[in-house]
């Protein structure tokens, strides 16, 4: 399974392009310039499984600043700054990082 089958390629390119510059990252208008927010709690827990990538079942900092990379090759990491308001912002049970339950949740709310 890959994100483009998923989400459409073109809106990644655009969710993706729109916080091209460091510290303009802002969940809630990417997940909405996706497509991500329109999809089923299952399409989520499997975009959360894709971006898992030690499969721990969490999604954690380090993870986190390589984000837009996993959906377009080449994009910048996130600011440290970033990730830490990404983690703060889906981290429920403050274990400093983010569930599939916690992912879902920050998605489609």
């Amino acid at each position: 399974m890959s994100l483009t089958s998923i989400l459409s390629a073109e809106a990644i390119e655009k969710a993706v392009k729109d916080c091209s510059a460091p510290d303009t990252f802002c969940y809630k208008k990417f997940f909405e310039l996706c497509g991500l927010s329109s999809k089923t709690p299952q399409e989520v827990k499997d975009v959360f499984q894709l971006l898992d990538d030690d499969n721990s079942g969490y999604i954690e900092e380090s993870e986190l600043k390589f984000f837009l990379q996993r959906f377009v090759p080449g994009a910048r990491t996130l600011t440290d700054a970033e990730a830490k308001s990404f983690i703060s912002a889906a981290d429920d049970d403050s274990d400093g990082k983010i569930g599939v339950a916690e992912f879902q949740a920050m998605v489609l709310s």
